[in-house]
């Protein structure tokens, strides 16, 4: 039983993530002809394709990507429960569970999406189409670190205090939601 609620959570944990990929490439307006952003729209478009037809966007956010992500994260644990223990729980509080998973995932992506940058800036110096993705998505949350603490003999130290202040953001969901967080 526990390597199939690992695969389960595995699965469902990656192609939230790859949603949320999704709404953020919409959101900083992320160049869609790219190999990589078109990697992401055609696993995401056979669910998210007809949601689209009937629930619009709103602004820049696809809030028909944002649905399956948040219903994803909310049934996460209802099935693993049924996986587990054979019970499904069909509770209210599930929809918090959710929302908080959901908030969760996004702290985590936008790490490992800036972890992923800082490392591949050292690599390939900018000639990768997924730096270029993985530039449009952080540029907006670290150019206005980078006016304020500029670079400093080479050093960018905008990635570290984004990563600082993420940290700071899971002690507080930490500190609000004291065991229901290390779950999620």
């Amino acid at each position: 039983m526990l390597t199939l609620t690992f695969l389960v959570k595995t699965l469902i944990e990656l192609y939230v993530m790859v949603l949320l990929i999704r709404i953020w490439m919409q959101w900083s307006r992320c160049d869609f002809y790219n190999p990589f952003a078109q990697f992401i729209v055609k696993i995401t478009q056979p669910i998210v394709g007809p949601l689209r037809r009937i629930i619009p966007s709103i602004g820049p956010i696809d809030t028909s990507s944002l649905l399956v992500a948040f219903i994803l994260t909310t049934l996460k644990y209802p099935i693993l429960l049924l996986i587990q223990i054979g019970a499904l729980s069909l509770d209210p509080m599930n929809l918090l569970v959710g929302l908080l998973s959901l908030l969760k995932s996004a702290g985590t992506l936008v790490f490992w999406v800036i972890i992923i940058r800082s490392l591949m800036s050292w690599i390939s110096q900018g000639r990768s189409p997924i730096e270029y993705v993985l530039m449009q998505l952080t540029e907006p949350m670290m150019a206005p670190i980078r006016r304020v603490i500029p670079a400093m003999g080479g050093i960018d130290f905008s990635a570290m205090v984004v990563i600082l202040i993420l940290y700071a953001l899971n002690y507080l969901g930490m500190d609000l939601f004291p065991g229901l967080w290390y779950l999620l």
